[in-house]
């Protein structure tokens, strides 16, 4: 089993681009693609606990300027819109169960 390395680290461009052209960089970009990837979470903690739980899809209708605006806001916060709508539902549901 070939042993995992860094690549060298190089005086300028012209030996970085030399160097992964080289059968050697090429070979590390295959190992390094082959090599497990370790997930890393997307968003808050909420996002992280709201991908973990079970869930039952539904069909839900909803106007389309707030669909718009869902997609909007979570592009902007760097996750997915219908991961914000589950945010948006889930502290919804928190903040009325609270009130009693």
């Amino acid at each position: 089993m070939k042993r995992a390395f860094k690549p060298p680290t190089f005086a300028d461009e012209d030996e970085e681009a030399t160097w992964w052209a080289s059968r050697q960089g090429r070979e590390f970009l295959k190992q390094r693609a082959a090599e497990p990837q370790e997930k890393v979470a997307k968003g808050s903690r909420l996002v992280g606990q709201l991908n973990r739980a079970a869930s039952v899809q539904i069909a839900l209708r909803l106007p389309g300027p707030d669909v718009e605006k869902a997609r909007e806001l979570a592009t902007r916060k760097g996750i997915g819109y219908q991961t914000l709508l589950k945010m948006l539902v889930h502290e919804g549901l928190r903040r009325e169960a609270r009130r009693g």
